[in-house]
């Protein structure tokens, strides 16, 4: 008997894009209810899958978008969320420009995300900063308890950095393996990041990238030793900053350190 491929077809899970999709009702509209839907009125969906969390989507006042790369998917979404059809935008996120979808209008960013790629989703959403004041979605637990950890903490590092330096970060509830299919290896977790007021650095971008880059590469040593490649001053050098390791000092102060290395001439 032939297979027929109505709207029914469940959607496999592929194993090289990273897929595991989430099959608890109460999770996905938990997740949808991250949002705030403040100073914004689209979201775009990153990997929706079959859309169980797309179908929450569609019940907020907002427009939803998805970008989906799983031809698989599309074909699923396209048969069973009519209306969304001529929003669902068949691309890598990694490599699609969203001015083409979006113009210069802002948008949230939510989902389940994929776990291979989820660290580049959150560094593509710095860089469109500007357009993004609102960001929420699933990671793997550690990924997320990462991006939003303090100084002090042993997972804080140049994600939890970056990120703050713009955004808000607030770990918000875990959830278990048992709830995708398959089930990954790991617990996984929500966050929610708001964009700041102020999120404009008050010191060079590529400069700070690079301090707290270079700074965490060697994280057990001191600040002294992992940039004793900006050459800079004694002056600077003898500042009691630079006895520290990178995990003891804060995202403001991260900031602070780059802007004296920036006048230290």
């Amino acid at each position: 008997m032939s297979h027929h491929k109505g709207n029914n077809h469940q959607v496999k899970a592929k194993k090289f894009l990273g897929q595991h999709f989430l099959e608890d009702e109460s999770i996905a509209q938990d997740i949808a209810d991250a949002l705030t839907l403040n100073g914004y009125k689209n979201v775009l969906e990153i990997g929706p899958g079959m859309g169980v969390l797309t179908k929450y989507l569609l019940k907020k006042p907002i427009t939803t978008y998805v970008i989906e790369i799983d031809t698989e998917s599309v074909d699923y979404l396209k048969n069973n969320y009519l209306n969304l059809a001529p929003r669902i935008i068949e691309e890598d996120f990694l490599k699609y420009d969203l001015s083409q979808t979006f113009k210069d209008e802002p948008f949230a960013i939510i989902g389940n995300f994929p776990y291979n790629i989820s660290t580049q989703i959150v560094f593509k959403t710095l860089e469109l900063r500007d357009q993004i004041p609102e960001f929420s979605g699933m990671f793997q637990k550690e990924v997320a308890q990462r991006i939003c950890s303090k100084e002090g903490s042993k997972v804080y590092g140049i994600l939890s950095v970056l990120t703050q330096a713009f955004y808000e970060a607030e770990y918000l509830f875990t959830v278990p393996p048992t709830v995708f299919n398959p089930p990954p290896k790991v617990e996984s977790g929500v966050l929610r990041l708001i964009r700041k007021e102020n999120y404009n650095l008050p010191c060079d971008e590529k400069l700070f990238f690079k301090v707290v880059k270079a700074a965490f590469q060697q994280r057990r040593k001191t600040m002294r030793n992992s940039l004793k490649t900006f050459d800079l001053s004694d002056n600077l050098k003898a500042n009691v900053i630079f006895d520290k390791r990178p995990e003891q000092i804060s995202v403001a102060q991260f900031l602070e350190l780059t802007s004296l290395i920036e006048n230290d001439k």
